[in-house]
């Protein structure tokens, strides 16, 4: 069965909003590597209607080379009630937020590789308390913000099993969790 990765950046203070602003100058080599290895282990995104949204405005115009030209051959799962604009970014399917559980029950059933969610929203926070987020991959920058959108809600509340920690010589520092429930 495939896993469903949430890959999210934060500050050491909890924010996730912005991260153009406060993320690149830590893009060590090791770090990219990393996470080239996490996207092209992965075959999908699944993305809320607002991320996807604003992604599909920046990465259909990027390209010639490996990580970009995989991000945009990556099948798009985009989650949502409203209208969406399919076309804005291919390929892209439309998964009707009234049924999320039931159609990444069914995602995750295919065959494929890992399903990687960017950022960490109310979609995430469905899929941990549902039981279909396999991992969180929290990017945490040596960074202090002080106010934003912080990385969790109170929606997001579950138990977690920390599964791994890898720093890069940047000083940014992944923690993988896995969540537990019954934790």
């Amino acid at each position: 069965m495939r896993k469903i990765i949430a890959s999210t950046y934060t500050t050491v203070d909890g924010f996730i909003d912005n991260p153009h602003e406060w993320s690149m100058s830590y893009n060590s080599e090791d770090a990219m590597a990393y996470a080239f290895a996490l996207t092209t282990g992965c075959d999908a995104l699944l993305l809320g209607r607002v991320t996807y949204e604003g992604m599909a405005q920046a990465w259909p115009h990027m390209g010639g080379n490996p990580y970009s030209d995989h991000v945009n051959a990556m099948t798009k799962y985009v989650v949502a009630s409203q209208p969406v604009d399919t076309t804005a970014w291919n390929p892209t399917v439309v998964i009707p937020g009234d049924d999320l559980t039931a159609e990444i029950t069914k995602l995750k059933e295919q065959d494929g590789d890992d399903i990687l969610i960017w950022g960490n929203g109310r979609l995430t926070d469905h899929l941990a308390t549902t039981g279909l987020l396999d991992e969180y991959k929290i990017w945490i920058y040596p960074v202090l913000k002080g106010r934003g959108e912080p990385l969790f809600r109170p929606e997001s509340v579950t138990g977690l099993n920390l599964a791994d920690t890898t720093t890069f010589t940047s000083g940014v520092t992944v923690l993988t969790y896995r969540p537990d429930p019954s934790a």
